[in-house]
C-alpha cells in the first residue's frame, strides 16, 4: 500500500471588482498553479461579501508548498487582459502546517502605483541608505504548539519605504497586539523584497480583529498608518474553517512621497572644463547644484549619436543614427588618457578658447573632439583595446557595436548615411558584417576608433550614473519614440521598419499644421514576432545609466500619427492603428462622390485668391486643368516634396524669386484642401483629413453631406478608436516596463485620446503636466494644486519657450494668467521678475504631484542675475521649425552656480516648505520616523 502525500487545502481569497465577462486567475511557478501557463492556472470564482467582490480558489498541495505566483484578469477564453505589477507574489506555508490543515491567503492586488516604490529610482537610489536589503533575515516561526481553538494569524506587509533602523509593529485592543499600545504590539520580522512578517496565535472567540500598522524607529517614537482600521475575520460557514490565515495587506499606507528635480540638456550645461558642449562628466557637477538645491533627479534630453547628415541639423536629440550608440559629441578628450603629450594638451587648451560661445557649434565641436580623439587613439589603441575592461564591454555589447562601426565606416565611405545607395552593402547581413569589421582589412583601425570612442562614452557616463547615485540622484533619461530612417536600425532591422511612412502629431498646442519628424512608423505586427526584442535590448542599454525614464511621445504607443514618406508637413496623416471610414459606410450615408471629396480641390477663384496676379504663372507651371476652370496637380508635383523640389529647381523660378515661401505656402495648401484621405494600401477605405470643416472643398459641400462628415469626423477622431487603441497600448507599454525595473514616465502631451490616462493609471506610468497646456478642455491655464498624484508637473519644457519668455511674449495671455491664476486685479510686469517666477514656481512644488521637475533657465530666473540674456534665446526647441538648431547653451558655468550659495538656498527652502523629500533629509520615507503601526481592535 502505497502512502499518501500529506496534503493542506489552500483557499486564496482576493477582493476585486471586474467587469462583465472577466474573471481572475492564479498562474505560478508549481504546476498546481499551472507553471505560469495562465490557461491552466487555477480560476477563481466571484464571492459578494458585504460591499465588496471577492474573488475564491482552492487547490490541494503537498506540505512543504512553496510556490511565485500572481493573479490575472482573463476573458472567457482565459485570454489575459491585465495582470498585477512588481515583484511575483511569494508563498511560503508556514512552520507546524500539517496533513489535513486549511490554510487561507487573504491577498491584495498589488497595482502599479504600489510597485513604484519597487523601481530601482527608489530602491537603489532614493531608500538606498535604508536599505531593507542590508537587514537581517528573520524568522517569523511560532514559538507555541497549537491546541484545536488556536488560529494562526500571519501578518504580511510590503515597506519598500521604510526608513533605516525602523521596525513594523502591528497594535490593536486585542491583548496579543498590544491593547493599542505600540510598545507592546507584535513586532514583525523582515524576511526580505521589503516584506515584514509576523505570526500570531489567536483564539476562535477573539475575532473579528481590527487592526493598523505602524512603524516603530528604535522603540522611541511611533507613526501611525494613514486610512481606516484592517480587519480580520474567521469564516464559520466553511465546513473546515482555516487554521491559519496569511494576510497579505499590501503595502504601509503612508503620506504620498513628493521629490523635486532639475532638467537641462547635456548639450546646454556649460563647465569650465567643456569644449563648446556639456559632456557627461559635467553631470558630476550638475549632481552637486542639484544636492545643494534639493533636488533628487536629473533629467537630461536623448544621448544617442545622431550623427546621420554630418552637419549641424544632427544636433536633433530625437533622431538617432543609433538607439544604442553614445554621441561623441558628449566625450570629454582630456579623460581618454592619463598620458596626454604636452602638443595634444595645448591643442585642447587651444579649442576650449575657440570653442567658448555664447550657442553650441555642434559642427565644430564635434569635429575637433573626433580629431583629439583619433590623436590619442593612435597613441594608445593598443593598450585600451588589449586591455580586460575593453574586452569586457566589446563582449558585452558586440551585438550593436559592430554593426553601428561597421555602418560609421560604411557612411563616411559612400558618403551618405543613406544606405539604399551603398551598392551591395545596402541590404545588411550578418556574413557582410562580419567581413566589415575583420581584423585583416586594411580599414579595421577605423572600426576600432568607432570601438574606442563608445567604449570612453560608456566609461564616462557610468562614472556620472554612480555618482548620481551615490549622492542619492535619479538620472532620467529620455527615450525618443522614433529613429531615423537613414540609421543603424534600420539597415540592420528593416522588417521593423514601415519605411514607406513617416512619424508625425496632429495639429496641437505645439504646431497648428502638425508636425512631421520624418521617422519610419514601426511595424509592430513584426516586432511581437520575438516579443518586441528591440524594444528589450534599447531599454536593458538605457537602464546601464539611468534609474528612470521619460517615455517621448507615449501617445504613439496607442496610435502613430502616420505621413506618407512623400509628405513634408504634418497635416494630411492618419492614425495608425486606426478602424477607418469604408466605402459601403459613406455610401450607405449618401456619400457617393469619392474622387471629389479626396482629391485637391482647386478651382480658379481659389488661384486667383492665394496668388493674385501670378495665378497663371502658378497654373502654367504647376498644374492642368482638367475641366473649366478646374485644376490639377502635375504628375511632377503633386506631393509636398515634389512641389519642394520643384520651386527650387524649375527653369522658371525666376517668375517667383523672394516669394518662394508664400508660393510654397499656398501650393501646400491646395493639395491638402482635401476632406477625404485614401488608403494608399486600400482604396475602398478613408480618414476624414484633419480639420476638415477649414478647407474649402468641404465649405462648398451640399448641407446633408457636411453633417453626415461633420459626425464621421468626430466618430473617427473621438469615439470608435478607443477601444482598439487602448489595446494596442496594452500590447507594448507592458513589454517597456517590464524589461527594466527604471520608473517611467509618459511625455502625454498634445491630442490626448480618452483611453489614455486610465490605461497609464493601470500601468503605473506617471504622466506629465505642463500649465500652459492643461489636458482639462477649456481651461486656458492649468491649476497645479488640482494635479493628480500620479504626474510631473513643470511650468515649461524644452519643447516650447521658457517661463520667462512665455510671460513676455504675449501681453494679453499674461494679464489674463495674473488675473485668474495669481489673483491680481492689477496691471502686471512686462518683464517676467523674480517675484513672479518665485510664486509660479512655489505653486508647482507645492502641487499634489509626485514630481516637480523644473527646466534649469527656469529657476535662474528666481535670480536677476541670471536674466541678463534676452529670454527668448534660452529656447531650446521651436516645434514648428522641422530644421531648428538645438545649441542653446547655459550663459554660466556650473562652476560658477555651485558658488552662488543663496540661489542654492533659495530653491532649497522652496523644496522644503512644500513638504518635499531632499538628499540628506534623515527619513526620506513619509510619514516620519519611528515605528510603523497597524491599528487592531478586537
Amino acid at each position: 500500500m502505497v502512502k499518501s502525500l500529506n496534503t493542506v487545502t489552500l483557499i486564496f481569497k482576493l477582493p476585486y471588482y471586474t467587469q462583465w465577462g472577466q474573471s481572475l486567475v492564479i498562474a505560478g511557478s508549481e504546476p498546481a498553479l499551472g507553471s505560469w501557463n495562465v490557461k491552466q492556472g487555477l480560476a477563481l470564482s466571484p464571492v459578494h461579501q458585504g460591499n465588496a467582490l471577492v474573488w475564491c480558489g482552492q487547490v490541494s498541495v503537498a506540505a512543504g508548498f512553496t510556490s511565485e505566483y500572481s493573479y490575472y484578469v482573463v476573458d472567457d477564453h482565459k485570454n489575459v487582459l491585465r495582470w498585477e505589477s512588481g515583484e511575483k507574489k511569494k508563498l511560503v506555508l508556514p512552520e507546524g502546517v500539517r496533513d489535513g490543515d486549511v490554510v487561507e491567503i487573504r491577498d491584495w492586488w498589488q497595482d502599479a502605483s504600489e510597485a513604484l516604490f519597487l523601481r530601482s529610482a527608489f530602491k537603489n537610489v532614493i531608500f538606498s541608505g535604508n536599505e531593507n536589503a542590508k537587514r537581517e533575515l528573520q524568522s517569523s516561526s511560532l514559538s507555541k504548539s497549537l491546541d484545536p481553538e488556536d488560529i494562526v494569524v500571519q501578518f504580511i506587509i510590503s515597506c519598500p519605504r521604510l526608513a533605516a533602523g525602523s521596525t513594523v509593529v502591528v497594535t490593536g485592543s486585542n491583548p496579543s497586539i498590544g491593547n493599542w499600545r505600540a510598545q507592546d504590539g507584535l513586532k514583525l520580522n523582515y524576511v526580505g523584497d521589503s516584506i515584514w512578517k509576523a505570526n500570531c496565535v489567536l483564539r476562535k472567540a477573539e475575532f473579528p480583529i481590527k487592526y493598523p500598522c505602524a512603524d516603530d524607529y528604535f522603540l522611541r517614537v511611533s507613526s501611525l498608518e494613514f486610512g481606516p482600521n484592517r480587519e480580520v475575520d474567521v469564516d464559520y460557514s466553511s465546513p473546515k474553517p482555516a487554521r491559519y490565515i496569511l494576510l497579505s495587506d499590501g503595502s504601509l499606507r503612508e503620506s504620498p512621497w513628493r521629490g523635486a528635480g532639475v532638467a537641462v540638456p547635456i548639450f546646454s550645461i556649460r563647465s569650465n572644463e567643456d569644449l563648446g558642449v556639456g559632456e557627461f562628466l559635467d553631470l558630476k557637477l550638475l549632481v552637486d547644484w542639484a544636492v545643494n538645491s534639493g533636488f533628487h533627479l536629473v533629467q537630461i534630453l536623448p544621448i544617442n549619436d545622431t550623427s546621420v547628415n554630418g552637419m549641424w541639423w544632427d544636433s536633433y536629440p530625437y533622431s538617432s543614427l543609433s538607439v544604442f550608440a553614445l554621441h561623441p559629441l558628449y566625450l570629454r578628450v582630456q579623460a581618454l588618457s592619463d598620458a596626454i603629450p604636452g602638443d595634444i594638451k595645448e591643442e585642447i587648451l587651444h579649442a576650449k578658447k575657440q570653442l567658448d560661445r555664447k550657442d553650441v557649434d555642434y559642427e565644430a565641436s564635434l569635429a575637433t573632439k573626433l580629431k583629439i580623439g583619433k590623436k590619442i587613439f593612435n597613441l594608445e589603441k593598443d593598450k585600451v583595446l588589449n586591455s580586460a575592461s575593453f574586452k569586457k564591454f566589446l563582449s558585452e555589447n558586440e551585438e550593436w557595436l559592430k554593426p553601428y562601426a561597421a555602418f560609421c565606416f560604411l557612411r563616411d565611405f559612400f558618403e551618405t548615411s543613406d544606405h539604399s545607395q551603398w551598392g551591395r552593402f545596402s541590404q545588411f547581413s550578418k556574413e557582410k558584417l562580419d567581413k566589415l569589421v575583420r581584423e585583416d582589412t586594411l580599414h579595421h583601425d577605423i572600426i576600432r576608433f568607432h570601438y574606442y570612442i563608445q567604449y570612453h562614452l560608456y566609461t564616462q557616463l557610468s562614472e556620472a550614473a554612480a555618482y548620481a547615485r551615490k549622492n542619492k540622484v535619479i538620472l532620467k533619461g529620455d527615450l525618443p519614440i522614433g529613429v531615423d530612417r537613414n540609421s543603424v536600425d534600420t539597415w540592420v532591422y528593416p522588417t521593423l521598419f514601415r519605411m514607406n511612412t513617416a512619424t508625425g502629431a496632429p495639429p496641437d498646442y505645439f504646431d497648428k499644421n502638425g508636425q512631421n519628424w520624418g521617422f519610419p512608423t514601426y511595424n509592430w505586427e513584426e516586432m511581437s514576432k520575438d516579443n518586441y526584442g528591440w524594444w528589450r535590448a534599447r531599454l536593458t542599454q538605457l537602464a546601464k545609466y539611468f534609474t528612470a525614464y521619460r517615455i517621448d511621445h507615449i501617445l504613439g504607443f496607442f496610435r502613430i500619427w502616420e505621413l506618407p514618406e512623400h509628405a513634408a508637413t504634418g497635416l494630411v496623416g492618419k492614425f495608425r492603428p486606426s478602424i477607418p471610414l469604408s466605402q459601403e459606410e459613406l455610401l450607405g450615408d449618401g456619400i457617393w462622390d469619392f474622387d471629389r471629396l479626396s482629391r485637391p480641390y482647386v478651382r480658379q477663384e481659389l488661384l486667383e485668391e492665394k496668388f493674385g496676379s501670378l495665378w497663371t504663372v502658378i497654373a502654367a507651371n504647376f498644374l492642368n486643368e482638367y475641366q473649366k476652370q478646374c485644376y490639377e496637380f502635375k504628375e511632377d508635383c503633386n506631393t509636398e516634396k515634389k512641389i519642394i523640389a520643384k520651386i527650387k529647381t524649375s527653369p522658371e523660378k525666376s517668375l517667383w524669386l523672394e516669394k518662394e515661401d508664400s508660393i510654397r505656402r499656398g501650393l501646400f495648401d491646395l493639395l491638402q484642401n482635401i476632406v477625404l484621405i485614401r488608403d494608399p494600401e486600400d482604396s475602398t477605405k478613408y480618414y476624414p483629413r484633419f480639420n476638415l470643416e477649414d478647407t474649402s472643398s468641404f465649405r462648398d459641400l451640399d448641407e446633408h453631406s457636411k453633417n453626415v462628415l461633420r459626425r464621421l469626423y468626430y466618430d473617427y477622431y473621438f469615439a470608435r478608436q478607443e477601444s482598439l487603441w487602448r489595446q494596442n497600448a496594452l500590447k507594448t507599454l507592458p513589454v517597456l516596463l517590464d524589461c527594466s525595473d527604471m520608473l517611467a514616465c509618459g511625455e502625454d502631451l498634445g491630442l490626448i485620446p480618452a483611453c489614455v490616462h486610465p490605461v497609464m493609471q493601470e500601468l503605473g506610468l506617471i504622466g506629465l503636466r505642463i500649465q500652459r497646456m492643461p489636458s482639462e478642455p477649456n481651461c486656458e491655464f492649468g491649476i497645479p494644486s488640482q494635479y493628480s498624484y500620479m504626474t510631473v508637473c513643470a511650468p515649461s519644457c524644452h519643447d516650447c519657450s521658457t517661463l520667462r519668455a512665455w510671460w513676455e511674449e504675449d501681453e494679453g495671455r499674461r494679464s489674463r494668467f495674473y488675473k485668474s491664476i495669481i489673483g491680481s486685479e492689477d496691471e502686471p510686469p512686462s518683464r517676467c521678475t523674480p517675484e513672479v517666477v518665485h510664486f509660479i514656481v512655489q505653486q508647482h512644488f507645492d502641487a499634489p504631484s509626485m514630481w516637480a521637475i523644473f527646466p534649469l533657465q527656469d529657476l535662474l530666473a528666481l535670480k536677476d542675475k541670471y536674466t541678463t540674456r534676452p529670454a527668448v534665446e534660452e529656447t531650446i526647441n521651436d516645434p514648428t521649425n522641422p530644421r531648428h538648431y538645438w545649441r542653446f547653451r547655459l550663459h554660466v558655468p556650473l562652476e560658477s552656480m555651485l558658488e552662488d550659495k543663496d540661489i542654492q538656498a533659495t530653491i532649497k527652502e522652496l523644496v522644503t516648505s512644500s513638504g518635499r523629500s531632499y538628499p540628506g533629509k534623515k527619513v526620506d520615507a513619509a510619514g516620519g520616523s519611528g515605528e510603523k503601526l497597524t491599528n487592531g481592535k478586537a
